[in-house]
């Protein structure tokens, strides 16, 4: 795999989105109106967040349609709405018009979102629901392995932003397999900036290992729920948020 070094780039800051889906995870389990999604993502925005991500699956296990529309109009910063590219999600962000849609892929049986979406494998469909999107002025992104085949199709379907699937580090079973993940992911968002794509990044992402991933100057914003609110059960969700945003911020400061 090949990956161009032959440009330059300001350093750009870092960028926070929170996922609440687990907040909405928790509802469900009792099938109760709270916690209310709308107070978790409010306090996230208060205390750090530059944007609300919540992921509307087919099968609606936590986020609900009715928490898409409340969060589009109640929420200060933008709303990403992670979904499958299926003709019922494209319909219901082109009639809420969150300010992103991060298009992911979606199996019934996952606990979460396992691997990136198959963009070289779909690219007809794909440029469709990006056009779709696009025309409602909704940004696209979409969720990809760090490979170079994904960039170039994702840039070829009319994807304006990728977010490159942080789980091969997140996940690693040894320093020298976290340290060839890295490696990988650095070599991905290098290629991916230089070609004109915004970098994000997200998936099994927290406290202990978001360091590295802040460093890589092209990243302009890590997607982050799990971690969070997992934390917020101890120290409260907006401590939660203030402390996994000073840590992006002190690991960015060290960038040379």
């Amino acid at each position: 795999m090949i990956f161009s070094n032959d440009y330059k780039m300001d350093i750009k800051p870092i960028l926070l989105g929170v996922n609440i889906d687990h907040v909405a995870t928790i509802r469900q389990a009792r099938g109760t109106r709270y916690p209310e999604l709308i107070q978790a993502a409010l306090i996230a925005e208060q205390n750090g967040a530059d944007s609300i991500t919540a992921h509307l699956r087919e099968d609606r296990r936590h986020i609900q349609d009715r928490d898409i529309s409340l969060l589009k109009d109640m929420i200060n910063s933008r709303l990403n709405m992670e979904m499958a590219a299926t003709d019922e999600m494209v319909d219901l962000a082109v009639k809420v018009k969150p300010q992103a849609c991060c298009l992911v892929p979606e199996k019934r049986q996952e606990l979460t979102t396992e691997g990136g979406l198959d963009v070289t494998g779909n690219l007809s469909r794909l440029q469709t629901t990006c056009k779709r999107l696009a025309d409602a002025d909704i940004e696209v992104s979409l969720f990809i392995a760090p490979e170079r085949d994904q960039i170039d199709a994702a840039k070829a379907v009319g994807a304006l932003v990728i977010e490159l699937h942080t789980g091969s580090y997140a996940e690693a079973k040894n320093i020298k397999l976290q340290d060839v993940a890295l490696e990988h992911i650095k070599k991905a968002a290098h290629y991916a900036n230089s070609i004109g794509l915004q970098v994000n990044a997200g998936h099994g992402l927290h406290y202990h290992n978001v360091e590295a991933i802040c460093r890589i100057p092209e990243i302009v914003e890590l997607n982050i729920g799990h971690s969070i609110i997992a934390q917020a059960l101890f120290s409260g969700l907006g401590q939660a948020v203030r402390d996994l945003k000073q840590i992006m911020l002190n690991s960015r400061s060290h960038i040379s």
